[in-house]
């Protein structure tokens, strides 16, 4: 498995151009998520702690833990391009230009239609691939009181997401080749998309949370429309090579084979002793470092220029109570709110 390729400039200028793949699909970055018909519901969720720094770090440091394990399932099996290649595989199913969806594409689509019906796109925290073609809501809506912005609804960059990860993530996490295990590699990419989406949208807490933090600072470089400034404000680099560094560690141990004795069982593959690793650490720190962490940046920054815009309107400030998302849990399995739910780094 390659790693040397440099994944820089994979992801930059992502929101400005997407590439072929997401100019077929005929559909816009920034897009507000369907409404569903959702059934009356007295449930709701206390938000109260989801911009608290340390949950926002908890819940960031263990979506790490999801990416790098997705990662290592969909490493068992080579690259497979005919997944990724519209028409390649005959799927029912086409976009709103009559392109054929990729296998990719219509198993991520089949399965935000499951996930969706239990409310998994209801969360805040959730941004589903094909939000206009949600389903209906088989359970009942959970409400959340508002702690972001309005304009979050309509910030939703997965186009890039999957556009980078087939395109510049793929190449260096799989064997080069065709094993055939097409219906494998597409439902275990899922989850990687799923994941990596979660953590880079996540950036719309953290922004928030800068924002309640220093709110003059951040209100000037807004009002002046100054992206440059907003970047150099929410960036520290050293807080991004810790969470590089804590990466590279996590893969060299999750991805090691253990023994019955619990021990990493030595490979002769490098000629070194040294444990056979499942997925490069050197190529998911690279992953974060270029793609993860400037991604949410990027949605950070999207974010914050739009932060006041509600506020001149005359709309409700985030945060207020009044103003109540008629969102619901955001999983299937534990509906859990962006306060508990599991994450990734600390950026």
């Amino acid at each position: 498995m390659s790693t040397s390729k440099s994944l820089k400039g994979s992801w930059s200028g992502a929101w400005a151009s997407y590439g072929h793949h997401t100019a077929r699909r005929c559909r816009a970055t920034l897009v507000p998520k369907a409404a569903a018909v959702q059934p009356a519901s007295a449930n709701t969720r206390d938000m109260s702690s989801a911009l608290s720094l340390a949950n926002i770090r908890s819940s960031l440091i263990r979506q790490e833990d999801t990416i790098i394990f997705s990662f290592i399932e969909r490493a068992q099996f080579c690259r497979n391009l005919p997944v990724y290649t519209p028409d390649a595989i005959p799927v029912p199913g086409f976009d709103r230009c009559g392109r054929r969806y990729s296998l990719l594409e219509y198993v991520l689509r089949q399965t935000e239609q499951l996930h969706g019906s239990v409310r998994r796109y209801t969360s805040p925290d959730e941004h589903a691939f094909f939000p206009d073609d949600l389903p209906t809501l088989v359970l009942p809506p959970i409400t959340y009181p508002s702690v972001l912005d309005p304009c979050a609804d309509a910030i939703n960059i997965n186009d890039q997401i999957l556009r980078v990860y087939v395109d510049d993530i793929l190449p260096g996490l799989t064997t080069p080749g065709d094993d055939f295990n097409y219906g494998s590699s597409a439902t275990l990419d899922v989850p990687c998309l799923q994941a990596l989406s979660k953590r880079i949208h996540y950036g719309k807490f953290v922004a928030e949370a800068k924002f309640l933090a220093k709110p003059e600072e951040y209100s000037a470089l807004i009002r002046a429309g100054d992206a440059d400034g907003i970047m150099a404000l929410l960036t520290d680099k050293e807080v991004e090579r810790r969470v590089v560094e804590r990466v590279r560690r996590k893969v060299a141990t999750f991805g090691q084979d253990v023994t019955e004795n619990g021990t990493a069982a030595a490979s002769g593959a490098n000629g070194d002793g040294a444990p056979r690793l499942k997925v490069s650490p050197d190529l998911v720190a690279r992953v974060y470092e270029e793609i993860v962490m400037p991604l949410t940046k990027e949605v950070e920054v999207i974010y914050l220029l739009r932060r006041l815009d509600s506020q001149q309107a005359g709309g409700p400030a985030a945060g207020s109570s009044a103003s109540a998302s008629s969102s619901a849990s955001g999983s299937a399995s534990g509906n859990s709110s962006p306060s508990t739910s599991a994450a990734a780094a600390t950026r």
